[in-house]
């Protein structure tokens, strides 16, 4: 198959050049596009004729921005997509990639023998209807009253899809089963740090201080009470077990002489991501039962040979006795320290966990082996909706 370079207009509702939106993720999949897949035009983010209502929305506090951005691009989308179509129109594209934003595919007409490729890590619908979105109260008085009409409107966009790219089981499955869509490839995503050393060797034992970690702006989301009752629950069982947060703080309740806290730790500046690795690199485990469709914490610990204990809840990247341990929904703070309790019996065992946590990050975890996977999917797909003639033609640019 050619591996020639090809044009690729990249369209979300934030910014890829804005690298903390969407978690680094937006920024990451661009990236690794522009190292793999050719040339990466960013469309704009502005709504055409509909700019002042998207000025008004964003004028409003986050809650109410967030929910009604993505719903009101839905409902004008047939003005929106106009200045998207113009850009296309004007030629040179091989491929329009949708990143997160579902809604900023809505109504756009793709030219004739361009490829239309979208990727996210949820869909509205089925993170409100699964076992993740339930865990959460709505906020959106009027929500309800539209569900059956965003569905509609997410089935027209992804039914149009050349391409899906997923980077989960869970999601890829969903999809199929809600939409009936079966143009989808599962991708996994990578972490959101540049890539680290292989991790120095880190014993394990009860005669040690034993480190555990949490990641997340949200205490409570991502599962820090039962991470700090584990902690608890080892102590009384005599293990020196000690705790790191970083991102957020925790109530006082959980805090205590064995907790670290970081409140916030700006991977961009050089000084808090030397701490952040530091953390990575001395933990034992990232224990982490959050319910979210993906995680890109799991990957950075995996960079970092740290294997993850987590819940078997929606895409989380972690396989069991790969890189990490996901216990079932509902397990308690015993089981965790169970699992714990298992590797300080099994020392080597833990090593080699270490180990494949690190090579799972390698092989699968990160966004070059991401890049090159989609690069491939979009190569084959370019090449299968062109015909002769317009693959004659590009070739020779």
């Amino acid at each position: 198959m050619s591996s020639r370079r090809l044009r690729i207009a990249y369209l979300c509702d934030m910014s890829p050049l804005d690298r903390n939106l969407y978690s680094g993720g937006n920024a990451r999949m661009y990236d690794a596009l522009r190292t793999h897949a050719g040339e990466v035009e960013i469309l704009p983010q502005t709504w055409g004729l509909a700019e002042p209502v998207r000025r008004l929305i964003l004028s409003l506090p986050d809650s109410a921005n967030l929910r009604l951005r993505w719903r009101a691009h839905y409902a004008l989308r047939a003005v929106i997509a106009r200045q998207v179509e113009a850009r296309l129109a004007q030629g040179g594209f091989d491929v329009v990639f949708g990143a997160y934003s579902l809604h900023s595919m809505a109504g756009v007409k793709v030219p004739k023998g361009m490829v239309s490729a979208f990727c996210s890590d949820a869909v509205q619908t089925v993170y409100r209807e699964s076992e993740i979105g339930q865990r959460f109260a709505r906020q959106f008085a009027l929500g309800k009253a539209l569900d059956g009409w965003v569905e509609r409107r997410e089935a027209e966009v992804l039914r149009q899809m050349d391409v899906l790219l997923w980077p989960s089981d869970w999601l890829h499955q969903a999809t199929q089963k809600r939409y009936g869509v079966r143009q989808g490839h599962v991708v996994p995503w990578g972490a959101n740090i540049d890539t680290v050393p292989p991790p120095a060797p880190l014993a394990i034992s009860r005669d040690k201080p034993l480190r555990l970690l949490v990641i997340g702006r949200d205490w409570w989301a991502k599962g820090g009470p039962t991470a700090f009752e584990t902690m608890m629950a080892l102590r009384a069982r005599g293990v020196d077990a000690r705790l790191t947060v970083i991102g957020c703080v925790p109530p006082e309740f959980h805090v205590n002489d064995f907790v670290t806290v970081h409140p916030q730790l700006n991977k961009a500046i050089p000084g808090d991501l030397a701490q952040f690795n530091a953390a990575l690199a001395e933990a034992h485990f990232l224990i982490q039962p959050s319910f979210e469709s993906y995680g890109f914490a799991f990957c950075e610990a995996s960079a970092h040979g740290l294997p993850s204990l987590c819940l078997r809840v929606g895409g989380v990247p972690v396989r069991d006795g790969v890189n990490g341990f996901a216990l079932p929904v509902g397990a308690t703070t015993e089981d965790f320290a169970q699992v714990i309790e298992s590797q300080l019996a099994n020392p080597d065992g833990y090593a080699a966990l270490r180990a494949s946590a690190r090579a799972e990050y390698e092989q699968r975890l990160n966004w070059d082996a991401w890049g090159r996977r989609v690069a491939q999917i979009l190569r084959a797909q370019v090449a299968t909706k062109s015909g002769p003639e317009t693959r004659s033609a590009t070739e020779t640019r």
